[in-house]
């Protein structure tokens, strides 16, 4: 057998695949590797060559989540906290990650971007409909109460 036939260079060959397509939690990698079958000491060798190379950095990881999540499909911090528990990132990093995201302002961006197609609503459906877009992207009632007051007002 040789050395590009081994399973350690099989387990990386696909990891460097699935990091292909998106930066990865070291806790997805771990899962992906887990699920095609390979020992635990063949995916610790792997995971740590991976940190090695800098291919694997959790912190890197949930920055580029936040930034991804707020340049293209904006949600509230909250909900970027859960999807990154969800990738299997620790929580001081979460936290260190989400502490400056701004709620009210990214909820008025978005409800802005929402305004063409509630412009010719009357009071109770603009609100209705801005709340439950909103809510959906995970932003706290308080949140969503002051984002309605600005948007009708600015509207009218």
């Amino acid at each position: 057998m040789t050395d590009n036939d081994s399973p350690l260079q099989h387990c990386l060959d696909l990891a460097y695949r699935y990091l292909g397509y998106r930066p990865r939690s070291e806790a997805e990698v771990r899962h992906y590797l887990r699920r095609r079958r390979f020992s635990g000491e063949i995916i610790a060798r792997t995971i740590a060559e991976l940190k090695g190379q800098n291919l694997i950095d959790d912190l890197a990881f949930a920055e580029f989540w936040k930034n991804n999540r707020l340049s293209f499909k904006p949600r509230s911090s909250r909900l970027i906290q859960k999807e990154l528990r969800d990738k299997g990132v620790a929580g001081e990093i979460i936290n260190a990650v989400t502490q400056g995201i701004d709620d009210e302002e990214n909820a008025y961006k978005l409800g802005r971007r929402r305004m063409s197609s509630l412009a010719r609503r009357d009071y109770p459906d603009f609100q209705r409909r801005l709340t439950n877009y909103l809510g959906y992207r995970g932003f706290g009632y308080e949140v969503i109460r002051k984002t309605v007051a600005r948007l009708w007002e600015e509207k009218g």
